[in-house]
């Protein structure tokens, strides 16, 4: 039965003014509720050059020589500049070696990147709501093929839409997650813009909310805790130094030199670490903080 409502009867039309002011309320809320506000402000832009567009990618022209080991420095097994890759044994190690590929690196030596010591692989997979990487195929099947274990990584656009869209993008286009033992959890790539304001015209606690939307999703779909990729200093920048996500989501760190340098708040300790992005076949190289049955570990979930 329909509900009785007392007071005056039919309201009459709505004039112009009333119309565009009840517009302008609705936009108002929309700006505000949180991870929208992100595609307000990018009107679903596409990226222009997601090419260039990989992990780290932005870091060290934004951050410089900070980080950046002196010559002559060096990192257990292997020495700089040259950076000959650390031969890590398979059960046993404190770390295992590892690479992140995207497109740029076009169809990758996967069999020479085994031979030289490297373990894990991850891939991206996408950026925004508009892109998948020509060369994922092959980038991610070609380490499961050689016996390295695998995984996605997904370059965010906070800008250009919410991040509950990014990760249903993400997860549609490769960036999944199976129980197989070979599979890790997916990653969020959050650094500098290459497109605009540094932290894509998002305040702190919107930015925070975007985050938040994309690990729920990811996590609603895949069941796992996605992996975050960002550095110390965009982290403090864009996010205010939110320490909230450290319980749940693993921490990947870029900071190219001889220690992995001071962590987001919230993060005791990293789980994977970018030491260079000069290294040798693909150029980014990565360390996971822990033995193979760890990394194991974490692809089983």
């Amino acid at each position: 039965m329909p509900e009785h409502h007392s007071g005056p009867g039919r309201p009459h039309p709505p004039t112009a003014a009333a119309i565009l002011l009840s517009l302008l309320t609705a936009l108002t809320l929309l700006v505000t509720l949180p991870g929208t506000a992100a595609a307000v402000a990018g009107n679903n832009s596409r990226p222009t050059h997601p090419e260039r567009d990989w992990m780290g990618s932005t870091v060290r022209a934004h951050e410089g020589e900070r980080g950046l080991a002196a010559k002559g420095s060096s990192l257990p097994g292997l020495s700089l500049p040259n950076l000959s890759v650390p031969d890590f044994p398979l059960a046993g190690s404190a770390s295992v070696h590892g690479v992140d590929v995207s497109s740029h690196n076009g169809n990758v030596s996967w069999s020479k990147l085994w031979s030289s010591g490297v373990r894990f692989a991850y891939t991206k997979a996408t950026e925004g709501t508009s892109y998948t990487n020509p060369y994922f195929a092959q980038q991610y099947n070609g380490p499961y093929d050689a016996g390295m274990i695998r995984g996605a990584y997904h370059f965010a656009l906070p800008g250009n839409s919410g991040g509950a869209t990014q990760a249903d993008y993400f997860v549609d286009h490769g960036g999944g997650w199976t129980d197989d033992g070979w599979t890790l959890p997916g990653v969020l790539d959050m650094e500098y813009n290459p497109y605009g304001s540094t932290c894509y015209g998002l305040s702190t606690g919107r930015m925070i909310d975007w985050i938040e939307d994309f690990l729920d999703t990811y996590r609603g779909h895949t069941g796992r805790d996605a992996v975050i990729y960002t550095s110390t200093a965009w982290w403090k920048k864009c996010t205010g130094n939110y320490g909230g996500f450290g319980k749940y989501n693993p921490l990947w760190v870029p900071r190219y030199g001889s220690s992995s340098g001071e962590l987001p708040n919230g993060w005791d300790f990293y789980t994977f670490w970018q030491y260079t992005d000069t290294g040798p076949t693909v150029g980014d190289h990565d360390r996971f903080n822990g033995s193979y049955n760890r990394l194991k570990s974490l692809a089983y979930g």
